[in-house]
């Protein structure tokens, strides 16, 4: 008699691992617990790459920093934000225009390197701006992105790329804003909106597919607003790291859009068997039972109750978020044990 099929893990059939870096990678400059490990164990059978939204640096440093940190990366591992930039640049400007830089490194080593003159004044009449995140960013870059942006009669508006819309950013130290704030500045000082490149837009994660000829890549990230969002709409499949930003509250409260393939505690998971969520009634209440490994979530009208915790805070989470998730309705209209959010 066959046996039946072990339940798979998040890795089965995939050919491609797609990772985001802060959050997941590393924080700062030191790498995440098991991280390191887990994704040189996949790299031995699977081709690995990297995407960032952080326009600060350069692919070249990305990949020198995951080497010092233990992976085997070079700078072509390394998918970011401000190579997608230069995809859109390219179809909104002519080649060689010059451009006005908000931003760092990063940003205008792939301006360069696309053929573009970079100038930091407005007073030089770019073609267009683009703006991405660097430490050193201040008020200085957003007037000059702003006088350069702003409305004129008898001109036309000139483009705006964003590299991304992060809010966020996590650091060593705790959570910083992130470029989102910085674009916010200028959108609040000229009144519209930029184009974006990376996450959770599609550029960034179809330049990937096509840079490392993927049929059934994986999409890691630590963001429900970006980096779940973004492989949602580039029909990816994804999974939520518990290591960054997004917690068991946001997951559970996650719309449609923003729900992840797999949620895993660190990346250790990605090589362990990741069980359904399976939903039954019970016949003497009619409540609703969602079990996940040995975990139980149970739905009486408008209240989700922790049935059972079971041994891993995690298969908790799963099961809580596919109860909550399953009702379809609101999070706000739910009375929600807050053991759901505060365990895992």
């Amino acid at each position: 008699m066959r046996r039946p099929d072990p339940t798979p893990t998040p890795l089965d059939g995939v050919d491609v691992l797609l990772a985001d870096l802060d959050g997941v990678v590393y924080t700062g400059p030191n790498a995440l617990p098991y991280a390191v490990e887990s994704i040189n164990r996949a790299q031995q059978t699977i081709r690995v790459g990297y995407l960032t939204n952080n326009a600060s640096r350069t692919d070249a440093s990305v990949a020198a920093h995951l080497t010092e940190l233990g992976l085997s990366v070079a700078p072509e591992d390394v998918v970011t934000s401000p190579q997608a930039a230069m995809v859109l640049l390219a179809d909104l400007v002519p080649a060689g225009s010059t451009i006005l830089v908000v931003g760092g490194d990063g940003l205008v080593d792939e301006l360069r390197k696309a053929g573009f003159r970079v100038t930091r004044s407005a007073e030089d009449s770019p073609a267009a701006v683009v703006q991405g995140f660097a430490p050193e960013v201040g008020w200085s870059q957003l007037a000059e992105a702003a006088f350069a942006l702003q409305t004129r009669p008898g001109r036309d508006d000139i483009p705006w790329v964003a590299t991304n819309t992060d809010w966020t950013i996590p650091q060593a130290r705790g959570i910083a804003p992130g470029n989102g704030t910085l674009v916010s500045a200028v959108h609040t000082a000229i009144g519209r909106l930029p184009v974006v490149a990376g996450k959770p837009e599609r550029a960034i994660f179809e330049a990937a597919v096509a840079r490392f000829g993927a049929s059934k890549p994986l999409f890691i990230g630590d963001r429900l607003d970006t980096d779940i969002l973004g492989a949602n709409r580039a029909k990816i499949t994804s999974a939520l790291v518990m290591t960054g930003i997004d917690r068991a509250k946001q997951v559970l409260a996650a719309p449609v859009d923003s729900r992840p393939s797999y949620l895993l505690g660190d990346l250790r998971e990605l090589f362990e068997p990741y069980p359904d969520a399976v939903t039954s009634t019970e016949k003497r209440s009619g409540d609703t039972l969602v079990t996940v490994a040995d975990a139980v979530v149970r739905i009486r009208a408008n209240a989700v109750r922790i049935e059972r915790r079971g041994s891993s805070s995690i298969e908790l989470l799963r099961a809580g978020a596919a109860a909550i998730w399953g009702t379809g309705t609101a999070i706000y209209a739910l009375d929600v044990d807050p053991g759901l959010y505060s365990e895992a």
